[in-house]
């Protein structure tokens, strides 16, 4: 499975529960997150999307540490099975 399909049925399930997914690029910062989601009642979190199998490159995993050490929620989202419980999480933070 492509990382690109796992990306589209994530952003259409933030859709659906009333947020948006928004892609993110930094042209100041390279490794960023692949993903904004901001859903309702301001719960908001990042998302790096990948395909079955693959892992954050070293650059990748150190930004996502920076941003949990500064309190974000982030996510890396593999499989089709894990958009819901990521959704859920942010959801609930």
């Amino acid at each position: 499975m492509l990382e690109k399909r796992i990306e589209a049925a994530f952003v259409s399930a933030t859709q659906k529960r009333g947020g948006l997914c928004l892609k993110f690029t930094s042209p100041s910062m390279a490794g960023v997150p692949d993903r904004l989601v901001l859903l309702p009642d301001g719960h908001f979190g990042f998302v790096e999307m990948k395909a079955p199998g693959k892992k954050p490159r070293p650059l990748q995993v150190q930004r996502l540490k920076q941003l949990k050490h500064l309190g974000f929620k982030v996510f890396v989202c593999d499989s089709l099975e894990k958009i819901g419980g990521i959704l859920d999480a942010i959801q609930t933070s």
